[in-house]
């Protein structure tokens, strides 16, 4: 099975609409969407119930056992990330900046603090008879969210997939989720946009996935809001030898689009022929 994986490199450049598009119109069945921070693909996509739910538990986290803890102020002075809160005479964790390091545990002369386990965050898995769709969504302020998406993508594949295809919704940037999103894919569709930070963002993560020796190709969304950045992007790409496989104009009917819930290619946008006309040279790269 192919694996597509649409990035970004940067938030805002209209990756998951680009990612709900092709999904339509591959008449994808195996899909998954590894922003696990902000996941949204769900939106678009219409699953309406559950078909696996399981809780995620990534760092664990220190917790105080007031009826043991003597308030001897040890865990308070040898926490380096200034966890620890004494309120009203009582020590407890803050759970948002814990690190799970152990070192109040260790420092404890009355064994109050122990090391647990933390929920992190939830993984959910849609099924029917024919598509497979794996998501989660990660608890505000949590770490680990590549592990997550190692997660997220391991529940999808070890499913009874059909198809020949499966398309990865990434997460913008080059951090541990991308990277994570990365590994094992056969092509990285980079959506960018004309802008500085799109540039500077497009040239960090073709960089990443060169690291990971996957192939790339870009598109350029919203190219026509400023054409003089957009030659600049096609031109580099050129240099770079990476493929260029056309651009999508800005479209206020694809914004009224995303904000119904319904994929571009079902509507009458712009930016959804646009889409479609590029629609076999993405094929190509994906199946070749």
């Amino acid at each position: 099975m192919k694996k597509l994986l649409v990035l970004s490199g940067k938030g805002g450049t209209g990756k998951t609409t680009v990612a709900t598009a092709l999904i339509e119109l591959f008449n994808c069945l195996s899909y998954a969407d590894c922003d696990v921070d902000t996941p949204n693909l769900h939106l678009t996509l219409n699953h309406k119930e559950v078909y696996d739910f399981k809780d995620y538990y990534g760092l664990p986290k220190a917790y105080i056992d007031t009826d043991k803890c003597i308030s001897c102020n040890l865990c308070y002075e040898h926490c380096r990330f200034d966890a620890i809160e004494i309120i009203i005479d009582t020590y407890r964790v803050d759970p948002i900046s814990c690190e799970g390091c152990g070192v109040c545990h260790f420092v404890c002369p009355h064994d109050a603090v122990s090391i647990l386990p933390e929920k992190s965050g939830e993984l959910m898995l849609y099924k029917d008879d024919d598509k497979t769709f794996s998501t989660a969504q990660l608890k505000i302020g949590a770490g680990n969210s590549g592990l997550l998406v190692t997660s997220v993508k391991t529940r999808l594949f070890e499913q009874d997939l059909k198809g020949d295809l499966a398309i990865l919704d990434g997460s913008p940037g080059i951090g541990c989720p991308v990277i994570a999103s990365l590994s094992g894919v056969d092509l990285a569709l980079i959506v960018t946009e004309p802008s500085l930070t799109g540039i500077s963002d497009m040239k960090r993560i073709l960089k990443t996935a060169e690291g990971f020796n996957v192939k790339c190709c870009v598109i350029i969304n919203k190219y026509d809001i400023n054409e003089e950045n957009s030659n600049l992007i096609r031109e580099y790409l050129k240099n770079e030898n990476i493929p260029f496989l056309g651009q999508i104009p800005y479209d206020t009917e694809a914004v009224n689009a995303v904000n119904k819930g319904v994929s571009i290619v079902h509507t009458a946008t712009k930016a959804g022929d646009a889409l479609r006309s590029m629609f076999p040279d993405i094929k190509n790269m994906v199946l070749e």
